[in-house]
This record gives structure tokens, C-alpha cells and sequence, in this order.
């Protein structure tokens, strides 16, 4: 017989190299909390910061911009752009291409759930495409 479920707190405080190439804060996840049909976390990008062009294989994903911006290229061959700003919400379709970058002098912090409780699980890197954002 499994456990009851109850509720668990995380605090953000230890990090993870993610497969696209950043540095994401640990938050709610299969691994961490035994969700199992969300994962949560937040991201700090610094000045300079670029991931590399991945998707979500058949999960969603919902940003909060905390502070800060990031230029976001998506689509099929990235070629629509989109500035993310504090105080926005962004969506991104299951299996849409994306290469979110940090072009400005100053951090920004987001965010991030994603319908895939296995935070990592779902990533798949799209190296044809990182040449297409200079």
C-alpha cells in the first residue's frame, strides 16, 4: 500500500544543470515531491545567458516573468521572436521548438511549470536549430 499524499514545501535553494543549458533552482517535481502530474521551478538568468534550442516532447509550459526580460525565439525553424517581460505570463505548446535567451545588462528570474512531472524527462535538444538565432 502506498502513502497517504500530503503536502510538501520546497525551498529553492540548491541547483541542477538542465539539459538545455541552464541553471534551474530545484522545485516540484516527480524527483523531488513525487508529483505526478506537474513540475515547478525557478530560473535566474544572468546577463549573457542563452539556452540551447529544445522543446517538450507532449508537455506544456507556463512562465511567470518575475523580473527582468528574455528574447524568445520559437517555431519550427525559430523564426518568430517574442520579448518576455516581469509581469508577463507565456505559454509554449507541446512540441514547439524554443531558444529563450537574456540579452540585456541585468538578471531575470521566472517561474516555470510544466506539465511533465519528471522536470528533465521531456527535453529534447534541437542542435540543427541553436545556429539560427545569432
Amino acid at each position: 500500500m502506498s502513502p497517504k499524499p500530503t503536502c510538501h514545501l520546497i525551498r529553492p535553494e540548491s541547483t541542477y544543470e538542465g539539459k538545455q543549458g541552464l541553471s534551474y533552482f530545484a522545485g516540484i517535481a516527480a524527483e523531488t515531491v513525487g508529483s505526478s502530474g506537474i513540475c515547478m521551478h525557478l530560473l535566474i538568468m544572468p546577463p549573457g545567458a542563452r539556452a540551447k534550442a529544445h522543446m517538450h516532447e507532449n508537455h506544456e509550459t507556463a512562465i511567470y516573468v518575475l523580473s527582468g526580460e528574455v528574447h524568445t525565439w520559437y517555431g519550427d525553424r525559430l523564426g518568430q521572436h517574442i520579448v518576455v517581460k516581469a509581469g508577463d505570463l507565456f505559454y509554449i505548446p507541446a512540441g514547439v521548438p524554443h531558444l529563450p535567451a537574456n540579452l540585456s545588462g541585468a538578471p531575470s528570474s521566472a517561474v516555470i511549470a510544466r506539465t511533465d512531472p519528471n522536470e528533465q524527462e521531456s527535453v529534447v535538444l534541437l542542435p540543427e536549430l541553436d545556429a539560427l538565432v545569432a
